[in-house]
């Protein structure tokens, strides 16, 4: 890890730009900060991780009833693949933030590039696979991927003492469930798209859209807890140990570390984990699972903010 070379980086990120962060140097500067990790591939993992993704695709097909593909791109990367392969999106999803300080233009422009640098880094160290629907990118609407990010997958097993065949099998399975749900939906990323966008434009003219971003988190509640419930009755295993002992790794964790999943949102995911299971839940033991799909019909059909904490409301709405 090069932490000169990086601050140089961000340094170097000057104020001549339209953008209010530099986004090459914050890629740049983020991949001097971190190992990119070894992608020498045991024997036979390529070949693991492929028969993990099929595996999911069918299971989850089987139980949910659905017909959706896996992304064409499934890709095993190192930490730097994934900086370079999600900064483009991040630029997209943050585009209409604009630098409102014009009395020291360059100097807003370095410390936004810097703040990006650090989150980038971050997530580069600590992402595990992710299901990339493209959001805001100005591609083909089936135009998605699936990564997996192997040095981190095999740390954090060897850090969790737990299998990391096992443990590569369940991220697949979880991610193959987040394709599921856009497949289902194909109008999903547009719908969260424009929560999303009007939330951010909002927030560079210096306002805010409560009901923009209660919605986005709403969606996200959803889709979590939707793929919780797949992961509940797809994956064939047990998994509750892995799920215990990764929450167990987040509290165990610096502040410093803390303060970067407080400001990545990433407590609030695990709250969308939890209230979106068991809305599901509640749905199952009243209705049952294709009661629950009826989420992925239309956009409508999504449940409100109360609905999700009391999820007879919605199952009446629906089913009128």
């Amino acid at each position: 890890m090069n932490l000169y070379r990086s601050a140089r980086t961000v340094a170097g990120a000057s104020g001549t730009g339209d953008d209010a962060i530099d986004w090459q140097s914050a890629a740049d500067a983020a991949k001097a900060a971190t190992e990119p990790g070894s992608l020498a591939l045991e024997s036979g993992e390529r070949e693991g991780y492929a028969r993990d993704v099929r595996d999911a695709r069918a299971a989850v097909r089987s139980v949910a009833d659905m017909e959706f593909d896996v992304p064409e791109t499934i890709e095993i990367q190192n930490r730097h693949h994934w900086i370079d392969a999600n900064v483009a999106t991040f630029e997209r999803v943050m585009g209409t933030l604009e630098t409102h300080t014009e009395t020291f233009p360059g100097i807003a422009r370095t410390i936004n590039t810097g703040t990006m640098t650090v989150l980038l880094a971050f997530l580069g160290r600590n992402v595990l696979g992710q299901y990339d629907p493209l959001l805001l990118a100005e591609r083909p609407a089936d135009d998605h991927a699936l990564y997996f990010v192997r040095p981190n997958i095999r740390n954090a097993a060897e850090v969790l003492d737990v299998d990391p065949d096992r443990f590569r099998r369940w991220i697949a399975f979880h991610e193959v469930t987040h394709a599921a749900e856009f497949g289902a939906a194909p109008w999903l990323s547009g719908h969260l798209e424009d929560r999303m966008e009007s939330g951010i434009a909002a927030l560079s003219d210096g306002s805010f859209d409560r009901n923009a971003f209660r919605d986005l988190d709403a969606a996200m509640t959803v889709v979590e807890g939707y793929a919780e419930l797949l992961m509940d009755h797809a994956f064939d295993d047990e998994y509750e140990d892995l799920r215990r002992k990764l929450d167990a790794r987040r509290q165990g964790r610096g502040p410093l570390q803390k303060l970067f999943r407080r400001l990545l949102g990433l407590g609030l995911k695990q709250r969308q984990y939890e209230r979106g299971k068991e809305f599901f839940e509640h749905v199952i033991a009243s209705r049952d699972l294709e009661t629950a799909s009826l989420v992925w019909e239309q956009p409508e059909n999504l449940p409100t903010h109360d609905e999700l904490d009391s999820p007879g409301l919605w199952i009446r709405r629906v089913e009128r």
